[in-house]
């Protein structure tokens, strides 16, 4: 069997955020992965570039708070390009 690719959040991936809203409401957030953004000091969300789903809002940048988020369907996958930090750098 072969070994299982580890799964993650990747940047330009597609994806509906169903999250917390106000009381007993809940929020579909529709659009790409932008990566992840420090609120404050100890609270992190997810950014997200809503998709023509949400009408005049598509285009715009939404922060998801992660203690809101309830579920995450993964609509399309983008191959996770893998950084060389190194790159570039001179070695003694």
């Amino acid at each position: 069997m072969e070994k299982d690719k580890k799964l993650e959040l990747t940047e330009g991936s597609e994806y509906k955020i169903t999250s917390l809203g106000s009381r007993d409401s809940l929020i579909e957030s529709f659009g790409v992965f932008k990566g992840f953004i420090s609120i404050g000091v100890d609270e992190t969300g997810v950014l997200i570039e809503l998709n023509s789903n949400h009408g005049n809002m598509a285009g715009k940048l939404r922060i998801i708070p992660l203690h809101v988020i309830l579920l995450i369907d993964v609509l399309a996958v983008k191959e996770n390009e893998k950084k060389d930090d190194f790159k570039g750098m001179s070695h003694y």
